[in-house]
């Protein structure tokens, strides 16, 4: 087949003239285009009058005839052969591990990363033992509706832990800027797609699924990797990681994991997926010793427009066309202070949703159904901060900083989960909000309204008070007064980083593969599957050295 980039369509164009536009470009006739696929549709926007789709096709032509257009490319722009896209172990086509009694892989958390990393591993016939501390993904849709309707917050099964990790609830975009040569995306993408998914996540430029959808595809992986061979514990929180003595400083080799029960499980390969919010297993990670360093994270509020302004400040007059669905945004301020100010997670037609997992604390985040069909367009506005500047202390003090954050927000939000809330034009103006006015608030258990001055150290509000006025000029009606804020949203990436090497592995303890969000190798649903898959293959890997069966 032959791939087709940069077709490029008026918003309303027809079957017929995508068609043409095909023949058009291979300089062919109508009748020897045999069939063609779509691979990938986008749209550009910048002319708010002129919106057009952009495509990437997948050309069926005769054998003979695409042999001549191969010879031709040098004529053809935006033509080639289509690549291969599936997927293909790093390795071999269909590895053969030992066949010795070798410890099973255990894959600690099963969100995205995880769920992919125990599905090829899965895949691959090696059986992982999966260990998540939170709840099965039904029983855990109940536990978060707790908080959300009754304030009852369950700290090891909420948005934070269990089944699906944190971005079960979220808008679960499916895309990423990670570079990905060997389209691992596109093998999670297709896993997804094998699980329920809609199968336009494979060629539109910003997939999204949605909560409900994911719940479903959650649990159909789940059967598969148990289909397989594999085994999934829920509530099972790892306690303790045992690992050989290093040798005069250098790395000690993982033997196995305690759980909170008691109970010991052997392994010589343990994936770390943990997720950005497992406070309680970095602390354990690094009294044991396993190497870690702070990382840079991002603070701010969410903020909520009426999803029609979001539309017609980025569609004008094609606001609601079908193919567009509900618009997003992406923005970025530097303010004069070096700070940078931008906009993080934006769930259009969705809501604002607690995600605290710890008594006592406030935390934001923000969630769509597929449909994207809720009245608000929500967004973390956020302020980078980082460890050499704003928590140099100790290793885990971003961890406190976002605890000291959460809890404030707690106490501004009256005691009881509600969440502290302020009109954008109140914000700006530096006085208290008493009443809401055009945007209603679609936080749950419900907002405090206030002053949002306090929620933050003092730079990030004066970034933010300078930021959102200059991202009106990209969104007109983004600063305007009736807008919403709440707060805080502070678990934009994990607080460390636990360092690995070329092979994956810790940098310090043999057969620990820190993967995804929470060791700081990723940042949304896409990038932690991906990411899942590498360090599967890395274990893998391992396990196909000469050497290893003697050791396990």
């Amino acid at each position: 087949m032959l791939r087709l980039n940069e077709i490029k369509l008026a918003l309303n164009h027809s079957e017929a003239d995508l068609r043409a536009a095909i023949c058009a470009t291979l300089a062919i006739r109508d009748d020897a285009l045999l069939s063609y696929s779509l691979f990938k549709r986008s749209y550009d926007a910048r002319k708010k009058k002129n919106i057009l789709l952009i495509y990437q096709i997948d050309a069926l032509v005769s054998p003979e005839l695409e042999t001549q257009l191969l010879g031709q490319l040098d004529n053809l722009v935006g033509v080639r052969a289509t690549p291969d896209t599936g997927y293909h172990f790093v390795a071999q086509a269909e590895p053969t591990f030992p066949t010795a009694q070798q410890a099973r892989p255990i894959v600690i958390g099963f969100g995205p990363c995880g769920i992919l990393a125990a599905l090829l591993l899965a895949q691959m016939g090696l059986k992982p033992i999966v260990l998540e501390r939170g709840q099965d993904v039904r029983q855990r849709t109940q536990d978060t509706w707790a908080l959300w309707r009754k304030r009852e917050l369950n700290p090891e099964s909420n948005v934070q832990f269990g089944e699906g990790g944190a971005g079960t609830f979220s808008d679960g975009k499916l895309w990423s800027q990670v570079k990905d040569k060997r389209h691992l995306g596109r093998k999670v993408l297709s896993e997804f797609v094998k699980a329920g998914a809609p199968e336009e996540i494979l060629f539109v430029s910003k997939p999204h699924i949605g909560t409900f959808k994911l719940v479903t595809m959650v649990e159909r992986i789940r059967a598969e990797i148990i289909h397989l061979g594999g085994e999934i514990r829920f509530n099972q929180k790892v306690s303790e990681l045992h690992r050989d003595a290093p040798v005069d400083g250098g790395t000690g080799q993982v033997t196995g994991v305690t759980l909170a029960d008691g109970e010991f499980l052997p392994s010589r390969h343990v994936v770390l997926a943990i997720g950005h919010s497992a406070r309680d297993s970095f602390e354990m990670l690094l009294a044991q010793g396993v190497y870690m360093e702070a990382k840079p994270f991002s603070i701010g509020f969410r903020i909520e427009h009426p999803q029609s302004v979001i539309d017609k400040a980025r569609f004008g007059a094609s606001a609601g066309h079908p193919i567009l669905g509900s618009a997003d945004y992406k923005l970025v301020h530097h303010c004069k202070s070096g700070r940078s100010v931008y906009s993080f997670c934006m769930c259009p037609g969705g809501t604002v949703v607690a995600a605290a997992s710890e008594p006592g604390g406030v935390v934001t985040n923000g969630m769509s159904q597929y449909s994207r069909n809720e009245r608000n367009a929500n967004s973390a506005i956020v302020v980078g901060i980082t460890p050499e500047q704003d928590y140099p202390e100790h290793v885990l003090a971003g961890v406190d900083l976002q605890r000291k954050l959460e809890r404030l927000a707690f106490e501004l939000g009256g005691g009881d989960y509600s969440a502290p809330a302020q009109l954008v034009g109140d914000f700006l103006n530096n006085k208290p909000s008493v009443n809401l006015s055009a945007v209603s608030a679609s936080y749950q258990p419900g907002i405090s309204l206030g002053d949002l001055s306090k929620a933050l150290p003092a730079f990030a509000i004066e970034a933010l008070r300078e930021a959102i006025p200059a991202f009106n000029k990209q969104i007109d009606g983004f600063s305007m007064a009736d807008a919403l804020l709440t707060g805080v949203e502070t678990r934009t990436s994990s607080p460390i980083c636990i360092k690995r090497g070329a092979d994956f592995q810790s940098i310090n303890t043999l057969g620990l593969y820190p993967a995804g969000e929470g060791a700081g190798y990723a940042g949304g649903i896409l990038s932690a599957g991906i990411d899942g898959i590498k360090v599967a293959e890395a274990i893998a890997l391992d396990l196909l050295k000469p050497d290893t069966v003697s050791e396990s």
